[in-house]
């Protein structure tokens, strides 16, 4: 939308507030967004309503305010900081005479210039597509030829029922090479998890310094900008720790109040990744003053995605910007700086100390009526070895001391292992 732009477009925003959420932090986050698009957020037009308009969304006396602003200060946007419908957005384009784009649109644009590896292109694409389908609606429909009766039979399809059958068959290849990349993905996983690498990952709210994190802590080169959604692709790098341990270390795409379901459900394998992994660290940027509503907003993604139950350490970054009197207290935090390295020692010690214990291999013989203890060391352990024999299954297995408890009495050696 704004990468093949050589000047840089001049955007008024638009805001309805309905009392749903803080209309003041939302306009400012979406200037950030309109920044990290590309252009410029010249003007801010906000109003309160008890609903937004179903023609216009704004008022209709307002609506016209925007029009004339628009032509007045020759802007080329307007961005609305909600999803629109297609009728308001073919309302208030031809009102406003310029492009309008909703908040849907500007982060789907922003994941699309953000996109590098393959499967990353592919979630942004579908993302896209899912959005775009049901808006194909409204948009020439007193020409389809699809309402039944004379005439309306035969090959003559519409270009917008082409367009939409197109869309669908794009959508259904998408998800089969996603679910291709998801299970290459899994089998890494399994052997990460099966050689017992313990994997640490990276999550936050946008913009909270997990990158400039990842680079201080493993040297990793990955793009670190002042920018929303900087980074969109997973990386993946070794981490070394004090005691000589090494974990793995995962650095996810941010997150956002309000993220687009789109979005979410075109990344969901990736974030799953992250919220499973052995330990979380929960970084949000200290000097913000939403920075404890972020690290709320993650961790009910986390929960949505089945990271509860899993260790969460809170990373307060950009601590060397945080003056006494704006100390945020967070129970179990860590204090750092990841531009300046303050802290980052006590943050590899926190990470160590909540390391899972030590893994060791056991030989087991499961009744066939214990079938659900081979699905738990398959699913939470490494299963190097099983076969089927007449007494129920053989399995030779990695496990730590809290999966091993449920197993100890099918243990065929129980004198080799560690005394738990």
């Amino acid at each position: 939308m704004f990468a093949n732009e050589e000047q840089i477009q001049q955007a008024l925003l638009c805001g309805v507030d309905t009392g749903e959420y803080d209309m003041d932090s939302s306009m400012a986050e979406l200037a950030e967004l309109v920044r990290s698009a590309g252009a410029e957020a010249s003007f801010v037009l906000t109003q309160k309503r008890p609903a937004p308009d179903t023609a216009t969304c704004l008022g209709s006396g307002m609506a016209e305010e925007a029009a004339a602003m628009v032509k007045r200060e020759e802007l080329d946007l307007v961005i609305f900081d909600r999803e629109l419908s297609p009728t308001q957005i073919r309302n208030l384009e031809k009102l406003c005479g310029v492009r309008v784009v909703d908040r849907t649109m500007l982060i789907l644009d922003i994941f699309a210039q953000r996109a590098r590896s393959k499967e990353g292109k592919l979630q942004v694409e579908l993302a896209q597509l899912r959005y775009m389908l049901p808006r194909l609606s409204g948009q020439g429909t007193s020409m389809s030829r699809l309402g039944g009766g004379i005439g309306t039979r035969g090959p003559g399809e519409t270009k917008l029922e082409t367009d939409r059958r197109h869309i669908r068959r794009r959508i259904g290849s998408l998800k089969e090479q996603l679910q291709e990349a998801e299970a290459a993905r899994g089998v890494i996983g399994k052997r990460w998890k099966k050689n017992g690498v313990v994997t640490v990952a990276l999550v936050g709210y946008t913009n909270a310094g997990k990158s400039t994190l990842m680079n201080r802590l493993t040297q990793a080169e990955v793009l670190a900008e002042d920018k929303l959604f900087a980074t969109l692709d997973p990386t993946a790098r070794a981490l070394r720790l004090p005691s000589g341990k090494t974990v793995m270390l995962i650095d996810t795409v941010g997150l956002l109040r309000r993220l687009p379901h789109h979005l979410v459900e075109a990344f969901k394998s990736t974030l799953e990744q992250a919220a499973t992994a052995d330990i979380l660290l929960n970084v949000c940027d200290a000097s913000s003053p939403e920075a404890r509503e972020h690290l709320s907003v993650t961790e009910d993604l986390l929960a949505s995605l089945g990271g509860s139950g899993r260790l969460v350490i809170p990373v307060l970054n950009k601590w060397d910007a945080v003056g006494e009197e704006d100390a945020l207290r967070v129970p179990g935090a860590v204090r750092i700086s990841a531009l300046t390295g303050e802290g980052i020692e006590e943050l590899l010690q926190a990470i160590e100390k909540g390391l899972p214990g030590d893994t060791f291999d056991v030989e087991l013989l499961l009744p066939f009526s214990k079938s659900g203890l081979a699905a738990t060391l398959r699913d939470e352990g490494a299963v190097l070895t099983e076969e089927y024999v007449p007494e129920g299954l053989h399995i030779t297995a990695r496990v730590d001391q809290r999966l091993y408890g449920p197993v100890r009495g099918f243990d065929l050696h129980p004198q080799e292992v560690p005394d738990v």
